[in-house]
């Protein structure tokens, strides 16, 4: 018999002695959820502007995620790619009808989808006559997974310190400085890789200018421009891909968080010549591409694209910055560096060392979730269903925690 716990305490305690410590966690055990909020098992009732970490795009029991699960358990939940499944084509095809790409490549999550392009940048090279080129420039302050490869893709000592020796074959330039990325070009590069958007790095937009600037390089030099949008893309700045904001074409792109409305999946979509580079052999899953995870998939982004979903994420976006710059410019006008954000992924860069009594404060007498990120950036990354009055409430919330504060 599994044993169940009665108080939100309980869940805490047995969780400090089973769990492996490895995550720091909010004194919260989250028992359900209903569109933009969490209960635990106290009944308490949280505004979740953290979305499982940019997951929850669709809120939590979202009715069309809700009927997908119940007639997906009644089907086939896994059967291994020695075998085509509907749900996997069905949501390839989404993707490939709303976007620049030809190909998608499926994985479990966004570390794997991003070791894909990975390997793919070097097979590429490989493939078209140049042997001896495997670098991969990243950006520092950049986060591509907790993998070996993708965190010693990351750009931040942080995520590298305890796991030397690191994969060679990375180099990292300044985020938004085309200069920097072409100060450590050579001829052993086979690809750029960047977010569109710095999610762990501080909600940092990247310019027009350096988008298509790394665009411009990676034709001038016959590599692959390859983009994470794991955190980024599935409808979270407002259009189904953050790069579609910037009208900049990449070669390859990885997917994942909320592609899946809280079920892991991953994928690399890719374009043109790079989308024939992985035949069989040279990359697969045993759960990639499984019917479950993709049925959620397509799901999730029939209704991000024929619901509204994307246009609200575009529109609520600007309400959250337009309505936070008002209460900071009046309030706190000292406390705050910027405000940055596209669509539903901002931040608010602080003029003090952390971010994080402002999360606890949040949390303890708003029952407001929000995380902090690169020290002093408060990240907010709600359900894209989210409306004016919600972000109203959150925006209080910080407002008074900052007042609190004496900030």
């Amino acid at each position: 018999m599994i044993e169940k716990f009665k108080t939100n305490a309980e869940v805490i305690e047995n969780g400090d002695k089973y769990l492996y410590g490895n995550h720091v966690r909010m004194p919260l055990s989250i028992e359900r959820g209903e569109g933009a909020y969490v209960f635990d098992k106290d009944g308490n009732k949280y505004l979740d502007f953290i979305g499982g970490i940019a997951v929850n795009g669709l809120g939590h029991c979202h009715p069309a995620i809700v009927k997908c699960l119940e007639e997906r358990a009644h089907t086939i939940l896994h059967c291994s790619n020695y075998f085509y499944n509907e749900p996997a084509v069905q949501t390839a095809k989404l993707i490939v009808e709303n976007s620049c790409f030809d190909k998608v490549l499926f994985a479990n999550s966004g570390a794997e989808a991003n070791e894909g392009q990975i390997k793919l940048a070097r097979k590429y090279a490989k493939d078209h006559g140049h042997p001896e080129r495997f670098v991969v420039i990243t950006m520092k302050n950049s986060f591509h997974g907790r993998t070996l490869a993708t965190c010693t893709a990351t750009g931040q000592y942080a995520v590298h310190r305890y796991f030397e020796p690191l994969p060679s074959g990375f180099r990292y330039a300044e985020f938004n400085n085309l200069q920097s990325v072409k100060d450590i070009m050579d001829e052993y590069v086979c690809a750029i890789l960047t977010e569109p958007v710095q999610g762990e790095g501080g909600v940092r937009p990247a310019s027009q200018e350096f988008l298509q600037g790394l665009r411009d390089l990676c034709d001038e030099k016959g590599i692959l421009l390859m983009f994470d949008e794991v955190q980024v893309g599935s409808g979270r700045t407002g259009k189904l891909f953050a790069h579609q904001n910037y009208g900049v074409e990449p070669d390859t792109c990885s997917m994942a968080k909320a592609l899946g409305s809280g079920v892991p999946i991953g994928a690399v979509c890719a374009r043109g010549e790079a989308a024939k580079t992985l035949t069989p052999g040279t990359h697969g899953s045993t759960f990639a591409g499984g019917p479950l995870a993709c049925a959620l998939a397509a799901t999730t982004l029939d209704v991000m694209i024929n619901d509204g979903v994307i246009e609200n994420s575009r529109k609520m976006g600007e309400y959250f910055r337009d309505q936070m710059h008002k209460v900071i410019e009046k309030n706190h006008p000292d406390a705050v560096n910027e405000i940055r954000g596209l669509g539903l992924i901002d931040g608010i860069q602080l003029n003090k060392p952390s971010g994080q009594p402002v999360v606890d404060l949040c949390f303890k007498d708003s029952k407001v979730l929000i995380n902090n990120t690169n020290g002093n950036v408060l990240r907010f990354v709600p359900p894209l269903i989210v409306n004016e009055e919600e972000i109203d409430i959150v925006i209080k919330a910080v407002d008074e925690a900052m007042t609190k504060l004496g900030w």
